[in-house]
């Protein structure tokens, strides 16, 4: 049976528009609305990638557009201003309420109102300059009730007419807060309407400070989508109660001293954890288990803390490999490898000396059961974790913003890898029981996580785990997590965790190529983050292939604190590298900003436009079948 033109499915695809559109007035409507779209411009997208927990750098970032609204306040405004004045224009669109504080402080009385009625001319002409590039009826969508009507005059209106209307827009504010409501909302819109889309490649929390403040940052952005990192996965599974996750975030908050997230942000008291440590481990030097930050807790006690939870982990990851034996973990079952007197551990036929061989809880004779006190332990974390009003909050978040891949016109995003061998053949992975792999095996781990999240079974919950440290997981993609080895072997040989060859034959085109085919792509930019860049080793973000680019630039003050943004507009695709972010009172106080270095990756022969896009195609496709429609209506053969 033919689905085309006349057919009985595309009559009924018809009625069912009909009764959305029922005369040729509402389908040109309609039309006219995709035709408009097709011909703006591209959106502009942001990726940023491997956060860890730097909410107050991310947030910066994000107020500063990754450098873009420092680059045209100065073209705008370079005639008129000095670099001083420049500065505090600045400052006052990233931090409204600080810095016109600031900047009224530095003045008499008599020049506030000048002053407040200046900074919304400059902000209004600055939100009119991004806002060309958008519908009007989105403009509503940047600035909150009761302003929106009232931005949309000041964006459109021109000239004297816009004058008049600042006047009159900042008489009510200046009386009733010396304008600071009103900066602080155009402000906020300007930045609103600098980025039509930030998309986080994974790993939003651990080694920095705080997980809680970065995904309530994300949650006040108009628009955010996450491609999900293994550290997402391993805080999705800890929410859920999948004991080995909850282990997992516990030692690694423990082992970068990074309590506070989840005492303070999340409610989650380590009480159990301190329990324990203190009662078994009471005067154990613990020197392998150093923290690597200060804490509220003194070191010795954190170091405590951290073998208890660690071994607690270790036998946990042995529980979840034993009831998913294709996840691979066999390799991680290592307790039973520990020499009776504690001496050695075999590790790959090879026999090695044994750093710490304080082992209370492991019984050679059945090293994987815990303790009584082991388990109290992790059944009141567990419980603790899946009370969390606000954990689960946020995960619901991060789930329902996230996806293992996600497409943006001819770039492929994704945190770590798709797996395959050594030849570039793609791998078979087996999802709960059915092998897939590519663009399949992504797209039913995003199912898998989705589901996980609304209806959770073991299996799901496992899974969440294996994506965490999996041999062959796409957000891992290396052969093994080496925390034993870490902590007790001293050959570093043993720590070597082996990528998986995804990510040195991404230099190669041909294999790119491939990879760019499983997402539908004959051209276009694969992105990836989980790698970070090593400069300081000749290593560049853009691979040989010129088809590839992995942007994790070490954002986290704990891998380097530099970082990267990848920009997507209608003239082609940029990197902007950031360096440390001081503070927003050195930003208030004298103009410090992330100034990044700014790389072109790609550029348009001519600005890009929605009609030349994947989006477009579609639209395309949509008004072919509405001009059908409205011929039916024109003709009174409407279905």
């Amino acid at each position: 049976m033919s689905d085309g033109a006349g057919s009985p499915a595309a009559n009924l695809h018809l009625r069912a528009l009909a009764r959305r559109y029922p005369d040729e007035e509402a389908v040109l409507g309609a039309m006219t609305a995709l035709s408009l779209a097709r011909s703006l411009p591209v959106e502009t997208v942001h990726v940023v990638s491997d956060v860890h927990g730097e909410a107050n750098k991310l947030s910066h970032v994000i107020r500063n557009a990754s450098g873009s609204l420092r680059a045209r306040v100065g073209r705008m405004f370079g005639g008129e201003r000095d670099q001083a004045e420049l500065d505090e224009l600045l400052s006052i669109v990233y931090y409204p309420r600080e810095a016109l504080a600031a900047a009224l402080a530095r003045r008499p009385a008599s020049e506030h109102h000048p002053l407040v009625r200046g900074l919304v001319a400059a902000l209004a002409r600055l939100a009119r300059s991004l806002a060309e590039r958008r519908r009007v009826r989105d403009l509503s969508s940047v600035v909150p009730e009761p302003y929106a009507d009232v931005f949309g005059e000041l964006v459109l209106r021109d000239g004297g007419a816009r004058d008049e209307l600042v006047a009159a827009l900042s008489a009510p504010h200046l009386a009733a807060d010396g304008g600071l409501g009103l900066v602080r909302t155009l402000s906020r819109a300007v930045r609103n309407l600098a980025v039509d889309e930030l998309i986080v490649a994974g790993d939003l929390g651990d080694r920095g400070p705080r997980l809680d403040a970065v995904i309530a940052l994300l949650k006040e952005q108009p628009r955010v989508s996450i491609a999900w990192g293994n550290h997402d996965a391993s805080w999705l599974g800890a929410c859920l109660g999948q004991r080995a996750c909850v282990a997992t975030v516990v030692r690694i908050s423990l082992r970068y001293g990074r309590t506070a997230q989840l005492e303070e942000g999340y409610g989650i008291p380590l009480g159990p954890v301190e329990r324990l440590a203190r009662g078994v481990y009471g005067d154990d030097p613990c020197e392998r288990f150093a923290p690597r930050a200060r804490d509220l807790r003194d070191a010795p006690l954190l170091a405590r803390m951290q073998k208890a939870i660690a071994i607690i982990e270790q036998k946990l990851v042995a529980e979840t490999s034993r009831r998913n034996p294709s996840f691979g973990l066999q390799g991680r079952e290592l307790l039973h490898r520990i020499s009776r007197d504690r001496a050695t551990v075999e590790l790959d036929g090879v026999a090695h000396a044994m750093l710490d061989r304080h082992l209370p809880t492991v019984d050679p004779d059945d090293p994987y059961t815990l303790t009584g006190a082991e388990l109290a332990c992790i059944e009141q974390l567990t419980a603790s974790f899946v009370a969390s009003p606000r954990l689960w909050e946020h995960m619901q978040f991060v789930a329902d913003r996230g996806a293992m891949a996600l497409l943006r016109d001819d770039v492929a995003i994704f945190h770590g890898c798709v797996p395959c061998d050594a030849d570039g053949a793609l791998a078979a992975v087996e999802v709960l029981g059915v092998p897939l792999r590519g663009r399949a095996l992504l797209d039913a781990l995003s199912v898998a996580v989705h589901r996980a999240v609304r209806a959770p079974t073991t299996a799901d919950l496992d899974l969440l785990y294996w994506l965490w440290a999996g041999p062959l997981s796409p957000l891992f993609g290396k052969d093994k997590m080496a925390t034993f080895e870490a902590y007790f072997v001293a050959d570093e040989a043993t720590h070597r965790e082996v990528k998986n060859p995804y990510f040195k034959l991404l230099h190669d085109r041909a294999f790119a190529e491939r990879v760019l085919a499983e997402f539908g792509l004959s051209s276009g930019l694969i992105v990836n983050g989980h790698v970070p860049v090593k400069l300081d080793r000749g290593e560049l973000p853009m691979k040989q292939s010129g088809l590839a680019i992995t942007i994790d630039g070490a954002f986290s003050e704990a891998y380097g604190d530099k970082g990267y943004t990848l920009i997507l507009d209608d003239r082609g695709t940029h990197l902007a590298q950031h360096h440390h972010f001081e503070s927003v009172e050195q930003t208030v106080q004298r103009g410090a900003d992330i100034v990044p270095i700014i790389t072109t990756v790609r550029e348009f022969d001519r600005p890009r436009r929605v009609a030349d896009t994947r989006e477009g195609r579609e639209l395309a496709a949509e008004l072919e079948v509405l001009d059908e429609l409205r011929r039916a209506h024109r003709d009174r053969r409407a279905p």
